[in-house]
């Protein structure tokens, strides 16, 4: 019978939160796939458990999840652990999932520690609606294409960023996003855990003066663009054009008169009577 790939995952800081099931699965399976085997071999030390290793990261992913695939298909058990929390979140991992699935492999999780959701929830920020960024690209025409999009995000952002690039990347969200409340979390369920809650404007000249050091991982939560706010945009960039060109540009993209009327004065912020008005 055909084995199984299990995502299991691993503590983002304290060893404690490791589950009993994420244990006993990886006691158990024949194989354990991990991003760096140096980082694994000390997990798996701590809790006594012996596993035949094998690396699984960005640049042997693809052949290799056909590899893992093929062993699953002779009936051995796969897990697969990143260097720290859920695996398949911003690391190596999607990829083999989804060959899993087009293969035919059967793929199960073992649920656990993540940065992503428990930086949200110590940040303060609401959490009703969130987007998960991860990495911004190092690219820079692709990250300031992606910045101008998370820009009218109305949805609070979770960020990853790596410590020598913080303040470079707190900038450029001021540069795009201007003076947002953001919630700073790093070292999350280690000794040093810290959250950091401010403007942006203010914690730049913070991290500037060496007020605060950086130092450490960091998750960066920040407060989405208000509805409101994105109201006002949007009606001050309708005041450019008449209402007549407004209405226009509706029934040209198929709208009915009456719908037309209606979308312009939801648009504007006026009455359909004004609308009717200035038409006729």
């Amino acid at each position: 019978m055909a084995g199984k790939i299990y995502l299991v995952a691993t503590p983002i800081g304290n060893l404690s939160d490791i589950s009993m099931r994420a244990i006993e699965t990886l006691k158990n399976v024949d194989i354990i796939a991990c991003e760096d085997t140096r980082n694994t071999i000390r997990l798996l030390n701590h809790f006594k458990i012996k596993g035949h290793l094998t690396s699984y990261h960005e640049y042997n992913k693809i052949d290799k999840a056909y590899e893992l695939c093929e062993k699953v298909k002779e009936g051995k058990n796969i897990a697969f652990v990143s260097d720290a929390g859920m695996p398949a979140i911003s690391d190596p991992g999607y990829e083999l999932v989804d060959i899993a699935y087009k293969e035919g492999v059967e793929v199960t999780v073992v649920p656990g520690a993540s940065a992503v959701v428990s930086a949200l929830a110590i940040s303060g920020i609401s959490s009703r609606r969130f987007a998960f960024e991860g990495f911004l690209p190092a690219d820079k025409n692709e990250k300031k294409e992606i910045l101008t999009e998370l820009s009218q995000e109305s949805r609070t952002l979770i960020l990853y960023e790596a410590p020598h690039r913080l303040l470079k990347t707190l900038k450029e969200l001021f540069e795009y996003m201007g003076d947002r409340n953001i919630a700073i979390v790093r070292e999350i369920t280690k000794l040093h855990e810290e959250v950091l809650k401010g403007r942006l404007a203010e914690i730049i000249s913070d991290y500037e003066s060496e007020k605060v050091a950086i130092r450490g991982e960091y998750v960066l939560v920040i407060e989405g663009k208000s509805l409101l706010e994105k109201k006002e945009e949007r009606q001050k960039s309708f005041e450019e054009i008449s209402i007549r060109e407004h209405y226009e540009k509706y029934i040209a993209e198929g709208m009915d008169k009456k719908e037309a009327m209606k979308a312009v004065a939801k648009d504007r912020g006026i009455q359909k009577r004004e609308v009717y008005k200035e038409l006729l």
